[in-house]
């Protein structure tokens, strides 16, 4: 039990030497807008809207893309109540520390992850690459505003390609009993 605390204090040290100083107000602007960027409150409602007026392909994306956010918001909540790690200290994020105070798995690392996977196996390629840079920016943007330790993050990133993986070796299943959503 001494190395795990020990392996949690160095993440602690590690996690607060990345962290913006809140004085830095144009660095501060640009990772609260990354850290906010994966909400899924701000994703789900986009993705339905794409979805609606999508057809063939990117219908079939969008849904998978849908479910899987779904499937890993989930999986992540159960996670983080089983584990209870609390949040590192701070003010910024109010949002997330009154409403989630948990921190492991990062819900926001899983879904960037869980999305960067699902473009990958399914492509077009240029989103591939996109969605990967931009869940490494909302990754690092969560442990620099303060919100999340880095192996909140690695968790994370750990969770969300492993339900990707579950779900598309799903789609067959969940299309005979759900067509309409991939077509």
């Amino acid at each position: 039990m001494a190395f795990f605390n020990h392996i949690l204090e160095f993440d602690a040290r590690l996690s607060l030497k990345v962290r913006l100083d809140e004085k830095d107000d144009y660095l501060h602007h640009i990772f609260s807008f990354l850290a906010h960027s994966a909400d899924s409150w701000i994703l789900l409602p986009v993705i339905g809207l794409f979805w609606l007026f999508s057809h063939g392909e990117w219908k079939y994306r969008l849904a998978v893309l849908g479910i899987g956010i779904f499937a890993q918001a989930v999986l992540v909540l159960i996670l983080k109540f089983i584990i209870r790690r609390r949040r590192p200290a701070g003010e910024w994020g109010a949002i997330y520390r009154n409403t989630d105070p948990h921190s492991f798995p990062s819900g926001h690392a899983a879904r960037v992850a869980l999305m960067a996977a699902i473009f990958i196996a399914l492509g077009p390629v240029w989103l591939a690459w996109t969605s990967t840079i931009w869940a490494i920016l909302v990754c690092l943007a969560r442990v620099m505003m303060g919100v999340h330790y880095f192996s909140d993050i690695l968790g994370g990133i750990v969770v969300g390609p492993l339900v990707a993986w579950g779900l598309i070796t799903a789609i067959p299943l969940i299309n005979q009993w759900l067509p309409f959503l991939f077509r």
